[in-house]
């Protein structure tokens, strides 16, 4: 589901990610607890633009997940970004996400330090916000929130003071990025075969080169 109105301008997509790697699910400290109640919600069909989100929640996509988050981000008064990918050492595979509030953090030093600078800076937005979903995929292929933080450290905008009509973003849904990761994982170890076979190879003209050296010197 693409949220709303004229593109997604309450998705800031400023400040990327971290990207951590886990062998499984299980590994990362925010793992689902078997006996969590579980709630099993439908974006659509439930109703959730208007729900507040909570621990438990399960959605069945993680774009589902998102745009329910994005709704509420835009409704509450404030902008929502990617803040912390969680990936399989398996497969590459994302199997946890956060998403978080724009201010969430602190601009780095690099950025505000630099003696190369030719523009001024751009204004701070970083202002420390606690205020975050965190999601965790299951093996059914369901998104669970296994934490949510609704306080703020900073006053909420307005509807009205939100951009009205700012330029779409083209940004890629969950699955087609976790599509990209894994291509490129691929591309990654087939780059790796071809270079052991190259190093196989090199090696053997080395030792050919050396016997053939060895045999001019008898």
């Amino acid at each position: 589901m693409e949220g709303g109105d004229g593109g997604r301008q309450f998705l800031d997509s400023d400040g990327g990610s971290d990207d951590e790697t886990f062998e499984s699910f299980h590994e990362h400290n925010y793992s689902v607890e078997d006996d969590m109640p579980l709630q099993h919600c439908n974006f659509v069909n439930d109703g959730l633009i208007s729900m507040e989100p909570s621990t438990g929640m399960s959605f069945q996509s993680l774009d589902d997940a998102r745009d329910f988050y994005y709704e509420y981000a835009k409704r509450t008064g404030f902008t929502i970004r990617t803040n912390r990918i969680r990936h399989s050492l398996k497969n590459m595979a994302i199997i946890g996400r956060d998403f978080v509030c724009s201010r969430e953090g602190f601009r780095a030093a690099k950025h505000t330090l630099r003696k190369d600078r030719v523009l001024p800076p751009r204004p701070i937005t970083r202002e420390g916000c606690k205020a975050m979903i965190r999601l965790a995929a299951r093996d059914e292929g369901r998104w669970i929130v296994t934490k949510f933080i609704r306080e703020h450290n900073h006053k909420l905008m307005a509807h009205c003071k939100f951009p009205g009509e700012l330029p779409i973003i083209n940004i890629l849904s969950e699955v087609e990025k976790d599509k990209k990761i894994q291509d490129l994982y691929d591309e990654l170890q087939r780059e790796r075969e071809r270079s052991a076979a190259f190093q196989q190879q090199l090696c053997m003209i080395l030792k050919d080169l050396e016997e053939h050296a060895e045999y001019i010197s008898e």
